[in-house]
């Protein structure tokens, strides 16, 4: 194999006002690529890539599927590491670290407390949550660039002071930034949100993350990863006409379900892989975090060596062409689980609403939403978003736009498009896109969320109005979108979306249906068409990057302590060595609780970076059993009802500690890591349910040969880490589950809870639950753990970052 190494340094540089970007490559014996984005050098050897590669391989005498490949290529111990998939833990160090605005506030106030003075990886911060659609991209970007001044101004100095590039807000959404920018074949990225899997279609192991398991590899620690189980899904024929990459996803959610990728990467492979844009395949990676994948990826190919040459990275696809063997999967590797579809039998597929993994064929909706009364009328429909907003999408929904206009129609729903980035943006408005899409009636929103997550000041309807949405979006929970309940999302491709807000209803099939013309006429939409990539070249927009200066000794980071959007951290109390004794049950939740109903978003966004703030929105949505409603619990020592955050605080004022009591798949979504530190703060110790979400495998920090530390090392079997789970050990909190999961109809709303056992804490060991009801009997209970040596050690400093700091 050809030997020689490539350095890629992408300049920035302005020309005539325009961003250009510039590669420059250096070759010599070493195979090596050091990408860097103005921050401290991260390189991947490919080389080295391969020998690791080749160790594994000879050591488990079998081939390798992709997801191995680039997994063990990143081991710190190739030769002595244990591997067995779905069992032992792997110790890796991954190149590069990505946080969004929302995320990244709490992440930096961490990093601040560990007294680290510059990242050890690199490492980007994008301004792409906080800006709320309102009006349209212009106005909203101005106005959220004034209400969050703040917070930018703290994350803009933060990233200086600590080596941390920073996307300026209306750069574009976190993983189109990254696909476009620092996604490449055999990259190993983090990132603190739920669908930086999205990389996957650029051949790179992409895994979302809570902040503070982003701190850890700011700080230069080995990671540990459950290692995961493969499943592979086989594509076969060809896409045409109406069905597009997201429908793949779609179809795969409605197969496996919200749990079903669970502990597992989802390897894509098989001839129809070539039939998909890479763009397409980082759409089908990204909605991967709705089946509670670990993450996702693709085989590089020819498709993901154009768009690396379209997006300025040449040199890198040459490379990855004379690695190539190592960036697919070996003939004859094996998965445990395979999946196959057949992309040219596929149709298009709508899902929801309030579920990502309830999968209709868009052929079928309009019945089901009949038969189960479900509003047929689309009020609004919006298209782009993180999941769909690259260059095809949008020329494929123009393309349909334009024989509306042509036509004389224009949506009978309101439209909103979301361009996911600057380069976008600024290319399709080059190229007419944008302006077809406003003919028709749509809004061009800013390069951010939005309404994806809840970032949308919706007019249209009042809360509890019963009514549905159409989006190529890629998470329909309740409340998500509009924060109002009554809201039926469903979640389908940017050219069916399209398609039903020119139309106006989920009764509108568009491979069979008919619309009328304002002449009277009727016609069939012609399938949706659109280039891949532009013909000309990108048009890079506006300059939003920040630098990080080489000397940052003048930098200074200002948290006001007079401020409502940011605080600094204060340390939780450690363990006082006794059992937790008469702990009053705050809620016992009924049903699905995702941590969209413990932390909500939307308008709470703004509050990320101040602790005491968010903590209003505590478990605000979740369903109280005691009488079916949200928000409304009793409080114990008044007899009053109220507000789940405000009885909290009581307690906690009053001296007293609390309990949660949860159902099934307790913690499924994003938002993780405010779930866990909310009823941290709020005065919780513990958290019982049936069981937790099994989030993104098994991802957790170590540090490596210095596991004395008790920051991690060890084995913790949940193979859930980052998911709320290992969140609430990371904050001194004691996550536990019912033995019998029978005990959860034993526990009522009014009881007291003791925790014992716990002078004898010990991994293994389950503890005990005395459940002291207000008639004076009691029920003594089993409870599980999952906890490791050195996350007892958490329990006993009160939280992680407080063991790190006692060791340092």
């Amino acid at each position: 194999m050809a030997s020689y190494c490539m350095t890629v340094t992408r300049l920035r540089l302005v020309l005539g006002g325009a961003r250009r970007l510039h590669v420059s490559a250096a070759f010599n014996a070493k195979a090596k690529v050091a990408m860097s984005r103005f921050e401290p050098s991260s390189s991947i050897n490919y080389e080295e890539l391969h020998e690791k590669i080749n160790i594994v391989r000879k050591r488990l005498n079998r081939p390798l599927t992709l997801s191995e490949k680039i997994v063990y290529g990143h081991l710190d111990d190739p030769a002595g590491q244990e591997i067995a998939r779905g069992r032992t833990y792997l110790r890796l160090r991954p190149d590069r670290v990505a946080m969004q605005d929302a995320t990244a506030q709490m992440a930096m106030l961490q990093f601040i407390s560990s007294g680290l003075p510059r990242v050890a990886v690199p490492t980007t911060i994008h301004c792409d949550h906080l800006i709320e659609a309102q009006i349209g991209g212009v106005e909203d970007l101005k106005r959220a660039k004034e209400v969050n001044q703040e917070v930018y101004n703290f994350l803009a100095t933060a990233g200086a002071k600590y080596g941390v590039g920073f996307w300026k807000p209306g750069s574009g959404i976190i993983h189109q930034i990254i696909l476009e920018n620092y996604a490449y074949p055999g990259v190993m990225l983090i990132g603190t949100d739920s669908h930086t899997p999205n990389g996957g279609g650029l051949g790179s192991v992409c895994i979302g993350v809570g902040g503070a398991d982003a701190v850890d590899v700011m700080a230069g620690i080995p990671w540990e990863l459950k290692c995961p189980n493969v499943i592979g899904v086989k594509l076969t024929g060809r896409l045409s006409g109406w069905t597009s990459p997201k429908d793949v996803i779609l179809k795969v959610a409605g197969i496996l379900t919200v749990k079903g990728g669970t502990g597992a990467i989802v390897e894509y492979h098989g001839p129809g892989v070539d039939s998909v844009s890479c763009t397409g395949m980082a759409t089908i990676c990204n909605m991967g975090a709705e089946i509670g994948a670990t993450t996702s990826i693709f085989p590089y190919n020819h498709r993901m060596k154009t768009y690396l040459n379209k997006t300025g990275r040449a040199d890198i696809a040459a490379l990855a062409d004379e690695y190539k063997e190592d960036l697919v999967p070996d003939p004859g590797c094996e998965y445990d689980q395979v999946i196959e579809i057949n992309l040219s039998e596929l149709k298009p597929h709508i899902n929801g609403p309030f579920t990502p993994d309830l999968a209709h064929p868009v052929s079928e909706i309009g019945a089901v939403a009949e038969k189960n009364g479900w509003p047929l009328e689309v009020k609004v429909g919006l298209i782009g978003s993180c999941t769909n907003s690259s260059y095809e999408d949008m020329g494929r929904a123009a393309s349909l736009a334009k024989q509306a206009l042509d036509r004389g129609l224009k949506c009978k729903a309101a439209f909103t498009v979301t361009p996911g980035s600057e380069q976008i943006r600024a290319t399709i408005e080059r190229d007419g896109f944008s302006q077809i899409l406003r003919d028709v009636g749509g809004v061009v929103l800013a390069n951010a969320c939005g309404p994806c997550i809840g970032q949308w000041d919706r007019k249209d309807v009042k809360k509890g109005e019963k009514n549905t949405i159409v989006t190529s979006y890629n998470r329909n929970f309740t409340s998500r979108n509009d924060a109002n309940p009554a809201t039926h999302a469903f979640v389908t491709s940017p050219e069916i979306v399209t398609a039903l807000a020119i139309a106006g209803t989920l009764k509108f099939n568009p491979e069979t249906d008919y619309l009328v013309g304002a002449n009277g006429e009727r016609f069939k939409l012609e399938p949706p068409n659109g280039d891949e990539l532009p013909a000309r070249e990108f048009d890079p927009g506006q300059d939003t990057y920040q630098h990080p200066p080489a000397d940052s000794t003048s930098v200074r980071v200002d948290v006001s302590p007079t401020s409502t959007r940011l605080q600094l951290l204060e340390p939780f109390d450690k363990w006082n060595g006794k059992d937790l004794e008469d702990l009053p049950v705050l809620i016992k939740v009924k049903g699905k609780c995702t941590t969209d109903h413990i932390s909500a978003a939307g308008p709470w966004l703004k509050f990320r970076g101040h602790l005491d703030n968010i903590s209003n929105n505590l478990l605000i949505g979740a369903v109280n059993v005691d009488n079916n409603a949200v928000n409304k619990i009793k409080n114990q020592l008044t007899g009053e009802y109220g507000g789940v955050p405000d009885v909290a605080r009581h307690y906690k004022a009053s001296g007293l500690s609390w309990v949660v009591v949860g159902d099934d798949n307790y913690g499924e979504g994003s938002s993780r890591e405010h779930a866990a530190l909310e009823p941290r703060h709020l005065g919780g110790r513990v958290i019982i349910v049936k069981s937790f979400a099994r989030i993104h495998g098994a991802l957790r920090s170590s540090m490596g040969s210095r596991s004395e530390w008790g920051v991690g090392g060890g084995v913790d079997v949940t193979g859930a880490v980052p998911g709320l789970e290992t969140n609430l050990k990371k904050q001194g909190m004691l996550p536990l589950t019912f033995a019998d999961p029978a005990d959860y109809d034993r526990i009522r709303p009014d009881d007291k809870i003791s925790i014992t056992g716990l002078a004898n804490f010990s991994p293994g060991k389950p503890l005990k639950g005395v459940v002291k009801h207000g008639d004076g009997s009691q029920d003594i209970i089993t409870l599980n753990h999952t906890f490791n040596d050195n996350q007892i050690e958490w329990f006993h400093a009160g939280s992680a970052l407080n063991r790190m700091k006692e060791l340092q």
